[in-house]
């Protein structure tokens, strides 16, 4: 069986682990790893780093993830985008692979 995927990107670290630790315990769903971005106008957020987090799981229990999440996410530095793929395609799983949590 194929699992949806969640992404959510947020701003700064502190705030993916406390949407991350939600969503999980929101749902029967697992985390992939983190990926982080940072922008050119880093200066200009509210945090300099961008930061995504991945859950994969059942839609409902992705959804409920989500939801979960973002409402934690909102209360703290905020969103930046997020969107649920229900059944992503084989090029688009290898890309959700990629981190640059790995790279120094």
């Amino acid at each position: 069986m194929q699992e949806a995927v969640g992404i959510l990107e947020v701003f700064g670290l502190v705030c993916a682990f406390l949407a991350a630790d939600a969503g999980c315990k929101a749902a029967n769903v697992r985390l992939e790893n983190f990926d982080k971005n940072k922008p050119a106008n880093a200066d200009a957020l509210p945090v300099p780093l961008l930061v995504t987090i991945k859950f994969r799981g059942s839609v409902a229990d992705v959804e409920a993830a989500m939801a979960a999440a973002e409402e934690v996410a909102k209360a703290n530095t905020g969103i930046v985008q997020q969107h649920i793929i229900p059944r992503p395609t084989a090029d688009t799983e290898k890309m959700l692979k990629l981190s640059a949590f790995d790279k120094s």
